[in-house]
């Protein structure tokens, strides 16, 4: 796989890194309450640009089994994707807006990708390069194909509250920030959740938390925190990986859910009465 310089190249959004089919005068991702747009305006660029703006790979251990694969320098919302190392084959967690061949040879080092899971539209990214360029599928929830910007027979769309992927990994619907957000759960060892910014690790990660929207500070409505909980609890974690480098939380992953959603539910609950008053 080898970039070129080619105008046609499909364009990617500088603001939120989402790759779509086609150059368009705006970028719905980021027109939508739950992103921004740019402030100095609407600005495009390629995997081809990025490369010669001095843009590379980042691949770094997150856990065991665990590999973080990002961007450097930092690039749009600057989330990194997991490499999952299992049983059954590799699994891509998440995605990035760059890919170059430097990075397929690492990733095909390890073993290549046998299938890439995203859990919302925000992490789509170039997500059709990726799945071309390890011929893997991509598993992405049905209810939110209205934010697919670049349609392709790669992206596999599933329905309903879970996914077995594999023995071992399964895609969960916790519907909180998207309606078809998804988290990943990896069975093997002590159990691990992987959850984008969906489920976010804290800086201070012994908490969790939720938000409609992070950059505009929208919470989550409380009753649909509660079923994302009551949903995950059927299912045993003890790590929690968040979407930013190393925003892990590295033990006790159920207890931290519980008190977390325990905790997010009083303030808004105390926020809520108080404006009645």
């Amino acid at each position: 796989m080898t970039d070129t310089t080619d105008p046609t190249a499909p364009p990617i959004c500088r603001a939120c890194g989402t790759q779509y089919a086609v150059a368009r005068p705006d970028c719905p991702v980021c027109l939508d309450e739950r992103q921004y747009p740019a402030p100095g305006g609407q600005r495009w660029t390629t995997r081809a640009e990025l490369r010669a703006e001095g843009h590379s790979g980042r691949f770094e251990e997150q856990g065991p089994g665990v590999l973080g694969v990002g961007v450097t320098p930092h690039f749009a919302i600057g989330q990194r994707a997991l490499l999952l190392r299992t049983a059954a084959g590799n699994v891509l967690w998440d995605c990035v807006p760059y890919l170059d061949d430097a990075m397929v040879r690492a990733v095909e080092e390890l073993g290549g990708i046998d299938h890439i899971a995203i859990s919302h539209p925000h992490f789509y990214s170039s997500m059709v390069d990726w799945a071309h360029a390890f011929d893997a599928p991509v598993h992405l929830h049905e209810a939110d194909r209205e934010w697919v910007g670049r349609p392709d027979p790669a992206l596999r769309f599933w329905s309903g509250r879970t996914l077995r992927l594999t023995d071992e990994v399964t895609l969960i619907n916790p519907g909180v920030h998207f309606p078809g957000s998804a988290v990943l759960h990896w069975s093997a060892g002590d159990g691990a959740l992987f959850t984008g910014d969906v489920v976010n690790v804290c800086p201070d990660n012994r908490w969790v938390s939720f938000m409609y929207s992070y950059p505009n500070h929208i919470p989550e409505r409380p009753r649909a925190v509660r079923a994302a909980a009551d949903l995950l609890a059927g299912h045993r974690f003890e790590r929690i990986y968040g979407a930013w480098w190393n925003r892990v939380v590295t033990s006790r992953g159920n207890e931290v859910l519980a008190r977390s959603v325990d905790r997010y539910l009083r303030f808004e609950e105390a926020t809520t009465a108080a404006a009645r008053v």
